[in-house]
Order: C-alpha cells, then structure tokens, then sequence
C-alpha cells in the first residue's frame, strides 16, 4: 500500500468524555462503530490536534478538558522508522494554582513551538460539518486553505504567522493614527512585512486552487462528480493598494487588504449543448444540498491527492460519520479510496458499509 507512516495508537487523558482511554488503530482501515454521544468524534479530534495542533470544533481549550479537571493529555504514537511519539497537553491556564501555558506541543519528550509540531503527521479530514466550506463565512475557508498548507509547506507556516503579527500590530497603529496618537510614515515598516508574507501566503494558496481545479478535471473525478471549479478571490496586497485605501484604513482602524480578506468559491459547470460555451452556478447560492456535499466531497479528494504529491506518501484519512450524507453510489466511491492509506471511519450504523470493504477493517465498537 505504500504508507510510510501510521499512527499506531492515540492514548487520552482528561480529554473531552474520556477520563483515560487508549485505542490501536490498523496500518489499513478502521472503522469506529457507536451511536452519537459515545466519543467517536472526540477520537477524530484529538488526532486531527495532533497532526494540527488546533481543535477542528473548539474555540478555546477549556472545552476539550474534562469538566472539572484541570489538565488534559493526548499522545499519540507513530510508526516511521523512527517510533516518534507526539503529544499535547492542554490546560486551562493554571494548575494546582499556578499559571502555566494553555497548551504545550511535545514530540519524543521534547517541546516545541507549534509552527515545527505541525509537519510531523499530515491527515486529511472530511466530515458533514465541512458543508460550512460552502455555506459559511470567509473566515472558513481562509482556515481551511491554512489547514491544508500548514501541514505541508513550512514556509507556509512561517509566512502567515508573521503575517498574522504584523496585522495585528499593523491594526494597532493605525487606530492610533485615527487617535491623533501616531503618525503614518510608522506604517511603512509594517507594509513591508505584511507585503512580504503576504505574497508568500497569496502565492501558495493560488497553487493549491490551481492543483485543485487540475484534480477537477481529472477524468474519474469529473466523472463521479462533474464539471467542478474553484474560483480564488485573492485580496492582493501592495503598496499600490494600500496606497488606494489609506483614508479607509485609518478611518476603519484596520487593515483592508491583503489574505486575511482572501475567500473562494465552488463553481458547478454547465456547458451549452448548442453553443458549447460554458457558464457556472455557485454551488454556495444555487446547489442542492446533494450538490453541495458532493462538490465537498471532491475537495476532500483533491486535497488527499496535494498532500500525498507534497510529501511523497499519503495521508491519514478520516472519515467521521460521512455515509449516511451520501447515498449507495458514492458511498462506494469512497470505499474504493479508503484502501489506498491508513484510514479511520466513524459510523453510527454498521451496515452503511458494505460487508465487502468491512470484512477488511478492524472495527471498534464504542458504547
């Protein structure tokens, strides 16, 4: 199969309904079976934490401690030649009385910062919430190119969190210009930069949409899913522009421009019998919610296949609770990619997957 890595067992600790728990997961497939409300998705988060080092769901962490604890640990252990041990502790800023980090990132007992955490244990993750790629606001699918980059591109990480510094200073100075406590010839270091990174940022995410629409127009996934595209609405950011918006700013006290202001969307195409030329719907304004979870569906895909050409071995796949969103056809597509790398799926009925591709899976029931 070609994995080069897996994640060999994922121990919890205080973690979100778990007060101590360890599960082993197949070089191949698994399959988590339960009714909602016994954990799977917890399971799913603490592994997506450990290759992100972000939750997919919590806003702060206090909310993936169990209640009444102070402390929370997951770790997770690694099959890669090296038996790498990754970990996370999360607390809710003080133990036993005393303040300490929120949250501390751990690989083979030594700390580090998040931006070399992240890159150790790529996944790629498709769950129903992912419909909010489409119908949610900018801010998501910003997160959701970030998701995809950081994990493979270190320039990536290292652009956008000093990127995201700068903005935040950029934004302070400039309500202190609005203030009349500052003058604005002191934005020009921070131009640079945010036009720096900024660059950096808007570039690689260009690449990504273009290897996207690539996979798109791949025969089996037009095919399966038909004419999709990604169209990048990229908020470029150079002096020119912020030369354009400088009365704007100051009176806004916030930066107007640049990456942080980028969005996309999914375009369904239609291409006219008689005149062959082809228009679009947004999916986002005028699919079907089939549509939608399809086209979703498709990016996951094309994603799976970025993150596997970036670092020369696929990713882990999970897979939390998709089947009863599709129907038989394409539950079926996605079996036939469950094979190709360490998967792990989640169900609340056992039968949504046919005795066929479960026959291959080591399956955990969870009550």
């Amino acid at each position: 199969m070609g994995v080069g890595m897996y994640l060999d067992k994922i121990q919890l600790q205080n973690f979100r309904s778990f007060r101590v728990k360890s599960f082993s997961f197949s070089q191949e497939s698994t399959l988590m079976v339960g009714d909602n409300a016994t954990g799977k998705t917890n399971i799913l988060e603490a592994i997506w934490l450990l290759a992100t080092g972000r939750s997919f769901r919590a806003r702060v962490e206090r909310e993936m401690i169990r209640n009444g604890e102070e402390l929370a640990r997951v770790s997770g252990e690694l099959v890669n030649g090296e038996g790498e041990e990754l970990e996370i502790l999360l607390t809710t800023g003080e133990v036993a009385g005393e303040s300490v980090p929120r949250k501390r990132y751990i690989v083979s007992g030594l700390g580090k910062r998040r931006m070399d955490f992240v890159g150790n244990f790529r996944v790629v993750l498709f769950r129903p919430e992912d419909l909010e790629l489409l119908l949610g606001g900018p801010s998501i699918r910003r997160e959701y190119l970030d998701s995809v980059l950081e994990q493979v591109d270190r320039e990536y990480r290292r652009s956008l969190l000093s990127y995201k510094k700068g903005l935040r200073q950029r934004n302070k100075l400039l309500e202190r210009i609005r203030e009349g406590e500052a003058e604005r010839k002191q934005l020009l270091f921070w131009n640079r930069l945010l036009i720096k990174n900024g660059e950096v940022v808007e570039s690689k995410r260009e690449a990504f949409v273009e290897f996207v629409n690539e996979a798109f127009g791949r025969e089996r996934i037009s095919q399966v899913f038909g004419g999709l595209e990604i169209v990048y609405d990229r908020s470029v950011i150079s002096e020119k522009r912020l030369r354009q918006y400088k009365r704007q700013e100051v009176a806004a006290g916030a930066t107007l421009v640049g990456p942080h202001r980028d969005d996309f969307k999914i375009i369904a195409e239609v291409r006219s019998q008689k005149s062959k030329v082809k228009s679009g719907r947004d999916l986002a304004v005028f699919g079907s919610r089939g549509e939608q979870r399809l086209a979703v569906l498709a990016l996951k895909l094309a994603e799976l296949s970025f993150v596997t050409q970036h670092i020369g071995k696929r990713p882990l796949l999970l897979l939390d609770d998709i089947f009863s969103e599709l129907d038989h056809e394409h539950r079926e597509d996605v079996l036939e990619v469950v094979g190709q790398q360490q998967t792990i799926l989640t169900t609340t009925d056992l039968h949504l997957v046919e005795a066929k591709y479960r026959k291959k899976m080591k399956v955990i029931e969870l009550q």
